[in-house]
């Protein structure tokens, strides 16, 4: 496999897991049952999640009202593009052998 492969997978999989625990948290807080912390669902976004974890965010409808996670998700993914772009168009080469 190639690099750009394990990346795409690796992102792919981080978003589905993004996604997949808003609405694991949405389920528990519906039961009054033991959460996932915001510090992980943070984490997670911060790892490359992201937008598996916005659309998770608004797909179902949790942690809507909450200020930190309505503009914290989005500030991460843009600092993520900005990262992208900037480690894209750098002015070096990384070569792994």
């Amino acid at each position: 496999m190639n690099v750009i492969t394990l990346l795409t997978a690796y992102f792919v999989t981080v978003n589905i897991i993004g996604f997949a625990l808003m609405g694991i948290d949405k389920y528990k807080a519906k039961k009054r049952a033991f959460r996932i912390p915001e510090a992980t669902l943070f984490i997670v976004a911060l790892i490359g999640g992201s937008i598996g974890s916005i659309l998770g965010m608004y797909a179902f409808r949790h942690k809507t009202r909450h200020r930190s996670f309505v503009y914290g998700m989005p500030a991460i993914l843009v600092l993520q593009v900005i990262l992208a772009v900037a480690f894209l168009t750098a002015p070096f080469e990384i070569i792994i052998m």
